[in-house]
C-alpha cells in the first residue's frame, strides 16, 4: 500500500488520521383507487419478497460472475438485522443482490431487455438496457414539466415516471409486455420503522407502502407489463452500479453518500466484474446528506433542490465554525460516521423563503458572481457587495456557515475515501448519490484523494438509479459490460419534426450553411444563444445539448443568464472548452471533464479575459469538450475563437426559473418567445429575435 503523503499533498488545515479517533458505534391510475382496487389485509397486501433467489449457474459471459454481493468480515451493514434476507456469505460468498431473483426469461434463456424506474423520492427517471447496453435514458421532469419531477415527500412516492419510461420503450419499439425485467431502485423490505431509523417522519411507512404496490402501479400505468417481472434493487446498490458499471474498469472502488435509502445513507465498496462487495455503510438516521439538506433550509433555500446555490454560497465565505462542526461529525474506523443534531441558529441567523418568489427575506451582503478574481477560497471573503446591486437576503454569518459545513464534508468524504482505498488499492474511484453532484467535494477528493482517477457519472442523482437499477440487473444476468461515452442518452427530434413545428408555430425561420457559424456570429456580439441539438442530457447538467450559451468576456452576461434563469447573483456560471485548450486555462482539477462534475481554478492570466466564468474564489466548473465526441459544438467553439480569440463559451442549462431543462421544441419555442433570448438554434434551423 502505497503511503498517502507519497501521493497528494495534505489538503488545507488537515489533521489526518484525526478522522479515526473516535471508536466505532455499534400514474394514470391515482394511488387511492389502486389500493382500494389491489389491497385486503396488511398481511397479504405487501409482497416482502423474501423468497430465496435461484443462482445463476456458472459464470455470465465474459467471465462475469452471475451472482451478487459479497460482504466482507467486518462489513457493518449489520445485514444480519436486515429484511434483505437472503442468504449472505461471509467474505468470498455470493449473495443475493435484488430482493427476489430474476428468472431467465426472453430469447433464447436470456435476460435481453431491462427497464429500470426511479420513482420513490425525487427525480423519477426510466432507463431502457437491452443486452447489456443503455438504450436510452430520461427523467420525468423533461415530460412533465415539473423541476425536479415531484417533491421527494411520502404523499408523492406512488407517483411513476411512466412518461419517461413510455418513451423508452417507444425508443426502442417495443411494448411494456416485452420487458422481461423490471429494476425498481428501492427495496421496501429493508425499511425500518421511523421509531427504529431515527428519521422524524411519522409518515415515511406511506412510502414504504407505496414502494410494496410499485409493481401494481406500474402495470396499470404501462399496460401489459407484468408486475411480477419488477425486481427490488436496493437504493444504494443502484447508485453504485450507475457509476461502477459505466466504465471501462473490470474493477473499481465505490463511494455513495446522499441523504438516504431504506436504512442507509452512504455505501463503500468494490466492483469486480460486475459484482459488488460491499465493505462498509452507515446506518440512519446518520446522514451528510439530511445534513446539507439541513443546511440548504436554515439559509431559506428549498431542500433536496437548492443545494447547489450553498455550494455556491460558501466561496464568500470562509470556515470559522468547523471545529465546533468536526465535534457534531465524526468518521469512525469502520468506515461509517455518525452526524449529531447541529444547533443551525447558534451559528447563523435563520432565513425564511419569502412565498413569492422561494428568496430569503434579510439583508443582503454577499456580492455577486463574476467579481473580482483571485481571491485566496481559504482565506474569507472578499468586501461585501451592495446590497441594492445584488439583492440577496444574505450575510457574512451565512456564507461563513456555509464554507463550514462545506469544509467540513470534503473532510469527511476524504477520510471515507482513504478508508476505502486502503481496503481495495484501486486506481479508480467512481461516486454515485447527491453528494457526488458536489463539484467542489469531488476536486477535493481527486486533489487530496489516494486515488488515481475520480469518475462521477453526470446521473449521480436519484435519477441515475434507474440506469443503475438496470444496470445491475443485466450484470447479474451476464449481459456484456457497458461503458458511458456521453450523457446524451434522452429524447431528440429529427429536422422534419422540428421543421414542422417551426410552421406550425408560425414564426420566422431559416436553415443556414452551418448553425454553428451563425450563432457564433450572434454570441461574439454578446447575444445569448439557446441551443437545442442532438440528443437531451440524462442528468441535471447541460452539456451542450439543452444550454443557454453566452459570450465569457463580459461580467454584464451573467447578469443577463440570470435574468433568463431567476438564478441568485452570487451563483456561477459555468463554461465549455474544447478539451485539446482546456489544460492551458484551468488548473488543479480533472481534465478531461466532460460532465461538468469538478472545478478548476482559472490561471492568473485568464482571469481578466473570461469574467463571466470565473466565481469569486477564482474557480470555474468546467465541461471539456472532445472534437470527437462532439464534432458540432467543437465547431461552434472553434468558429467563436476565430471572431474573439477566447477558446470558450459560457454554458447553462436551457431552461427558466423553478423549470427543468428543455427537452421539447415546443418548449424551446415557448422560451424563446418569453426570454430575453436572441437566437435560438434548434436542428439544423435558427430563429432570431
Amino acid at each position: 500500500m502505497r503511503s498517502r503523503q507519497a501521493i497528494r499533498p495534505a489538503p488545507p488545515g488537515a489533521r489526518r488520521p484525526a478522522s479515526f479517533r473516535t471508536k466505532t458505534r455499534t400514474s394514470p391510475v391515482s394511488a387511492t383507487r389502486y389500493l382500494k382496487r389491489h389491497s385486503t389485509d396488511t398481511k397479504q397486501r405487501a409482497p416482502q419478497r423474501t423468497i430465496r433467489r435461484r443462482h445463476h449457474e456458472g459464470r455470465g459471459r465474459r467471465g462475469r460472475p452471475a451472482g451478487g454481493i459479497r460482504t466482507g468480515t467486518s462489513h457493518p451493514f449489520r445485514i444480519a438485522d436486515i429484511t434483505f434476507h437472503l442468504r449472505l456469505g461471509r467474505a468470498g460468498k455470493t449473495c443475493a443482490r435484488s430482493s427476489s431473483g430474476p428468472r431467465h426469461v426472453g430469447t433464447g434463456g436470456r435476460l435481453v431487455r431491462i427497464l429500470g424506474i426511479n420513482a420513490i423520492f425525487h427525480d423519477p427517471a426510466a432507463a431502457l438496457v437491452i443486452d447489456g447496453q443503455v438504450v436510452a435514458a430520461a427523467e420525468e421532469e423533461r415530460f412533465n414539466r415539473r423541476e425536479r419531477g415531484k417533491r421527494p415527500v411520502p404523499f408523492s412516492a406512488w407517483e411513476q415516471p411512466v412518461l419517461a419510461a413510455g418513451w423508452c420503450l417507444d425508443r426502442a419499439g417495443l411494448s411494456p409486455g416485452e420487458i422481461d425485467l423490471v429494476g425498481f431502485s428501492y427495496d421496501p423490505s429493508m425499511v425500518l420503522p421511523p421509531e427504529e431509523s431515527g428519521l422524524d417522519d411519522p409518515w415515511d411507512p406511506l412510502r414504504t407502502e407505496f414502494a410494496f404496490h410499485a409493481p401494481g402501479f406500474l402495470a396499470d400505468a404501462l399496460p401489459g407489463l407484468d408486475p411480477d417481472r419488477v425486481r427490488f434493487v436496493p437504493h444504494h446498490v443502484a447508485h453504485a452500479a450507475s457509476a461502477a458499471l459505466a466504465v471501462r474498469d473490470r474493477a473499481c472502488s465505490v463511494l455513495v453518500c446522499d441523504g438516504r435509502g431504506e436504512r442507509h445513507s452512504h455505501l463503500s465498496g468494490r466492483f469486480q466484474d460486475g459484482a459488488l462487495t460491499v465493505l462498509s455503510s452507515q446506518p440512519l438516521p446518520h446522514s451528510l446528506g439530511l445534513m446539507y439538506e439541513g443546511l440548504t433550509e436554515h439559509l431559506g433555500f428549498l431542500r433536496a433542490r437548492d443545494e447547489h446555490e450553498v455550494i455556491a454560497l460558501g466561496a464568500y465565505g470562509k470556515p470559522r465554525h468547523l471545529d465546533r462542526l468536526r465535534a457534531a461529525v465524526r468518521v469512525h474506523d469502520d468506515g461509517g460516521f455518525t452526524t449529531d443534531p447541529i444547533p443551525w441558529s447558534e451559528l447563523a441567523p435563520p432565513l425564511r423563503r419569502d412565498a413569492g418568489d422561494g428568496h430569503a427575506t434579510v439583508g443582503a451582503t454577499v456580492p455577486a458572481a463574476g467579481g473580482p478574481a483571485g481571491r485566496d477560497p481559504r482565506r474569507g471573503v472578499r468586501a461585501a457587495g451592495d446590497q441594492a446591486a445584488y439583492g440577496r437576503a444574505l450575510g457574512q454569518a451565512h456564507a461563513d456557515l456555509a464554507a463550514s459545513v462545506q469544509r467540513r464534508l470534503e473532510e469527511v468524504l476524504l477520510d471515507l475515501a482513504w478508508w476505502l482505498h486502503e481496503r481495495t488499492g484501486d486506481r479508480l474511484l467512481t461516486m454515485a448519490g447527491s453528494t457526488a453532484l458536489n463539484c467542489v467535494a469531488n476536486t477535493f477528493l481527486a486533489r487530496y484523494g489516494p486515488f488515481e482517477d475520480v469518475w462521477v457519472p453526470p446521473g449521480a442523482g436519484d435519477a441515475g438509479t434507474a440506469l443503475g437499477a438496470a444496470l445491475y440487473l443485466a450484470a447479474e444476468a451476464g449481459d456484456p459490460a457497458w461503458a458511458m461515452d456521453g450523457a446524451d442518452l434522452g429524447r431528440e427530434f429529427d429536422d422534419t419534426a422540428i421543421e414542422s413545428a417551426l410552421r406550425r408555430a408560425r414564426v420566422p425561420f431559416e436553415r443556414p450553411d452551418d448553425v454553428a457559424e451563425q450563432a457564433a456570429e450572434v454570441l461574439a456580439e454578446h447575444g445569448i444563444v439557446a441551443w437545442f441539438q442532438g440528443r437531451g442530457e440524462f442528468g441535471p447538467r447541460a452539456l451542450g445539448h439543452r444550454s443557454l450559451l453566452a459570450h465569457p468576456g463580459r461580467r454584464a452576461n451573467v447578469d443577463r443568464l440570470n435574468d433568463v434563469k431567476g438564478y441568485e447573483r452570487f451563483q456561477p456560471l459555468a463554461p465549455m472548452v474544447r478539451l485539446d485548450r482546456a489544460a492551458e486555462i484551468f488548473e488543479r482539477g480533472p481534465i478531461p471533464s466532460p460532465y461538468m462534475l469538478f472545478v478548476h481554478d482559472v490561471a492568473a492570466q485568464w482571469q481578466d479575459r473570461i469574467p463571466a466564468v470565473v466565481h469569486v474564489d477564482g474557480t470555474a466548473r468546467v465541461q471539456t469538450v472532445n472534437p470527437v465526441e462532439e464534432p458540432l459544438l467543437t465547431r461552434l467553439l472553434d468558429a467563436f475563437e476565430r471572431r474573439t480569440g477566447l477558446p470558450l463559451l459560457v454554458n447553462s442549462s436551457l431552461s427558466t426559473a423553478g423549470r427543468p431543462m428543455i427537452d421539447d421544441v415546443r418548449d424551446a419555442l415557448e422560451l424563446f418567445g418569453a426570454a430575453p433570448v436572441d437566437l435560438l438554434a434548434i436542428g439544423p434551423f435558427t430563429v432570431r429575435r
